[in-house]
């Protein structure tokens, strides 16, 4: 019986850490670059194409 108590005290830990958690996708720190006119390019973006973000492995997301 002495028992009981650690495990509500653990659960209790257990679920308040997974509280704030949603079951969606989490949001990706990049882009999805490579469609509709866009491409990943290492380093500043070509003359005449624009900045919208960043791709996978630090490369630069552009759009032509």
């Amino acid at each position: 019986m002495k028992i009981l108590p650690f495990l509500f005290v653990l659960l209790l830990v257990a679920f308040h850490g997974a509280a704030g958690r949603s079951l969606a996708k989490p949001i990706k720190p990049y882009m999805e670059c490579g469609y509709r006119g866009t491409f990943c390019h290492r380093g500043k973006c070509p003359r005449g194409n624009d900045y919208l973000g960043m791709c996978p492995f630090g490369l630069n997301c552009c759009r032509w």
